[in-house]
This record gives C-alpha cells, structure tokens and sequence, in this order.
C-alpha cells in the first residue's frame, strides 16, 4: 500500500454534543430537492411536469447538451415544483413523497465502457462524478488519466465512510472493477490507516490502495490529486466517494441504484448528534427536528469549513452543520466602520498554520499570493488546478476569513477555463 504523507496538517475543533447512537437511522424526508451542486450550473430539460408522479430512480431532467446524462428523482412521489432560471438552468425540482416502486436499469450490457458509461448516465449516477480542473461533472465522453475513489474524509465532524461501507464490501469492489473501464491510468483507493478495503491484486494492479494521514486537509481530494495524479487542463482527474462506488456496485448486480447515503448530523446548535441514512436532496429542517437547541440557529449543508446555509442537502455532501446564529447587531456608524477597515485587503501573514492549512504540499504563501493578485499563470504552476473551493476552505479558516481564498480559487479557474481549455 503506497502511503502518502505531506505536513502534518491541523484538527480544528468545533464543539458538537455526543452521538445519540453509533447506528445509522433511516430517514426518508417528507420532502427533497434535486439541485445542482454549489457554483455549478446545469442547463436541463424537464422531463416531467408540476403534478406528476414518478419512481425512485426515474428520471426528471437531462442535461440539454448532453441528453443521456439524466437526474433521477430520489425517492418516491409528486413532482411538487420545478424552478428554472433564465437560460434553462436549473434552479430545483422539489418533490413531495409518496409510496410507489423503484426503476430498475438495465445491466446487461455493461461489460465494456461504452455500454458502462451509458448505464451511469441513466441511472443518475454520472453526476456524482466530479472532475479536475473546474469542477463540475466530467462530459460524456472524456477519459481521464487517473480515478480517486475518496474513502476517508478529515473534515471536522465528517462520517467515517468505512462506516457507509461496513457489508457493502463486494459492492465495493464491483464498482471499482467498473471503474477501471473508464480511465487509462489507475484508479487509486484514498483511506485512512488500517487494512486495504479490496482484496490485493483487484483489477491486475491497476486499483492502488493510498493510505493518507488523518488530520485535514490530507483528506481531501485536491491534495490527493497533487500528490497521486495532478490535475492539468489537458489531463483531467475525477473524484469519487467510496459509498458511491458501492452504490454503483449494486447498481450492476441488480439494477437498482440505492439512494440513501451515510450522513451525519452535529454541530454546537443540536441538542444531540445523529447518524442517519437519508436520501440526497433532503430536507434539512425536517432531518434536524427535534435534535435542534432552541435558538435561532443555521442549516448548513456540509461541513463547517466550507458548508453553506441551505434548506437541501447537497448532491455530494454528506453532513448536515447546525450551528447557533449569532445575534444581530447594529451596524457601525459609516465613518467608524472607515476608520477601523480599509478598503485594500488584509495582508497575509505567513504562519505555520497556513502551512498546515495546505498540508505544507503547496507552497502556501506564494499560492494566496499567486490567487490574490490574479496570477493565473503562477496559481497553475504551483498546483492551483487541482484544487477546488473546498480544498482551502482550512485555510480560509486559519485566515479569519478575510481572504476569501475559495472566491480567488473560483474566479481564477472560471479565468483559465474561459481562456485555455477547448
């Protein structure tokens, strides 16, 4: 197993009170969303209208460029609202629950990668996909140089996804066979420290097991791709999470993609911590009812890092971040506020925090400096096209903030992929 070790990282601490139970509860929300991921944006076609019941599993909407790649509803019920902004783009498709069966695909023609591809794109599995450089899901047809399956996360509060892979494990591996038809290079297996989830010599050696230290940001992807496979403009990486390739595995073996996912629910504003498996796209308020304190408080989907107030659960995140809201205070009067914050940005101090907050696996400094002065150039030769807003959202953190790095990081790929990419 090939161990991959930059600095030593950092484990910041956000209070969350105790988990209620170790075992994962079922909760299929009454509503849920389907949504296009935070910055991305997907122009679609309906494939339904207002009133109509559909299938877990069937699908809703397919990207209008390309048809094939669909999103499937999440579970059972009445297409409640379908919300469009100018352009096509999806803004969400809310559906109300209702009892009815599952779509069933057709496998049978999944032993080569055109039929494989076909198959995940049907399914609703293909967005679940997410590529480097810029984000988003890969095009139908690219092939990428190298696959991360990620099957650890050191976010704070994070599920353990050997927990979501706990007797799914030859699911696991079928999907990480499938996995290997759709690349040239390897698919690499990111875990924490422990036994290899697959058996030795899975897929001729093309999947490698990756040990990673288990202090962030050594859990996440961007640093993951820098060190095992950078990413560039003409040699492209996807990610994927472990429990989707599972997924993907029962997929094959009978025609079903499962919807439910490991999810966890913390954070200072809870009354109690949770385990639960719910549906992508569910409704927040109603996974944290009765678990919140009470008090004003804020639903973020994802992490404290870089999670953001919403009312669904994201397509990728698996956490749920309650946090108190802090009381609303009167603004400074215009001339104090000019006197105590310049209008220029605050300097960037280098620490060993900064450091820490990339993993010391990129030059930090010499990154947020490349980000804040628009050197788009340099961010590309110091590693920048690996990363993705997430990646710095640690050092977004160490920083107070004020540099907004992952608002630098977005505009500077949108820059480079506007100009260089084909």
């Amino acid at each position: 197993m090939r161990v991959l070790r930059f600095g030593s990282g950092l484990n910041p601490s956000f209070s969350s009170p105790p988990l209620r139970d170790l075992e994962p509860v079922e909760v299929i929300t009454q509503e849920a969303a389907i949504r296009a991921s935070s910055g991305q944006t997907l122009r679609i076609n309906t494939l339904v209208q207002e009133d109509d019941f559909v299938l877990q599993g069937a699908p809703v909407a397919c990207l209008r460029d390309a048809p094939d790649v669909q999103f499937v509803a999440p579970m059972s019920g009445r297409i409640a609202r379908i919300s469009l902004r100018p352009g096509r783009k999806l803004s969400e498709i809310v559906m109300f629950r209702e009892d009815g069966d599952v779509v069933r695909h057709d496998f049978s023609s999944t032993t080569d990668q055109v039929g494989l591809r076909r198959l995940m794109q049907n399914s609703g599995i293909w967005p679940l996909l997410r590529r480097r450089p810029f984000g988003g899901m890969p095009a139908p047809d690219e092939r990428p140089t190298a696959i991360l399956v990620m099957a650890l996360d050191t976010r704070p509060l994070a599920p353990d996804p050997r927990r979501a892979l706990k007797g799914r494990e030859a699911a696991f591996e079928r999907g990480l066979l499938a996995l290997t038809l759709l690349c040239d290079g390897p698919v690499f297996v990111c875990q924490a420290s422990g036994p290899a989830l697959f058996q030795r010599g899975l897929g001729s050696g093309k999947i490698r097991a990756v040990e990673c230290a288990d202090r962030h940001p050594h859990g996440s992807a961007g640093l993951c791709s820098h060190g095992l496979a950078p990413a560039t403009i003409e040699t492209p990486v996807w990610e994927i999470h472990a429990e989707d390739v599972a997924a993907l595995g029962d997929l094959l073996m009978t025609g079903i993609l499962p919807m439910t996912r490991l999810v966890r629910i913390a954070g200072e504003g809870l009354k109690e911590s949770r385990l639960v498996r719910t549906q992508p796209g569910a409704d927040l308020r109603e996974l944290t009812l009765r678990a919140a304190a009470p008090g004003a408080h804020a639903l973020m989907s994802g992490s404290p890092l870089d999670g953001h107030e919403a009312h669904w659960l994201a397509p990728r995140h698996r956490q749920v971040t309650v946090l108190p809201r802090d009381p609303k205070r009167a603004s400074p009067h215009w001339f104090i506020a000019a006197l105590t914050r310049s209008s220029l940005p605050k300097p960037v101090i280098p620490t060993a925090a900064l450091r820490q907050a990339f993993g010391a696996a990129l030059p930090a400094v010499a990154l947020v400096r490349a980000l804040s002065s628009g050197d788009d150039e340099m961010a590309m030769r110091l590693g920048a096209l690996s990363l993705l807003e997430e990646d710095v959202g640690l050092a977004d953190y160490v920083l107070g903030g004020e540099a907004k790095l992952a608002v630098l990081l977005r505009r500077m790929l949108d820059r480079v992929q506007t100009e260089f990419a084909p």
